[in-house]
């Protein structure tokens, strides 16, 4: 695709999402769920978190705090085409 084409969707806005982990509860644990409840997470402290662009997984990446608040710093691009 030429430059020209591509310079239209470049302002298309998209939902970008850092997935931190997952976990598997019953409905019975959800709704007793409280201020204090702690879920543990299917993954691991030191795994890389998922950056998802509209639901698809498109990068990795580590948890950073810049100016009080949370960012991502990408440590791996996966290959989107397969």
């Amino acid at each position: 695709m030429d430059s020209n084409k591509m310079d239209i969707v470049m302002d298309v806005k998209v939902q970008v999402t850092v997935q931190l982990g997952t976990a598997q509860l019953p409905m019975k644990e959800i709704v007793e769920l409280s201020p204090g409840a702690q879920i543990q997470l299917k993954q691991n402290a030191k795994d890389p978190v998922s950056l998802l662009v509209n639901g698809k997984l498109v990068a990795l990446g580590e948890v950073i705090v810049v100016d009080d608040r949370f960012g991502l710093k990408i440590t791996e691009i996966l290959d989107t085409m397969s």
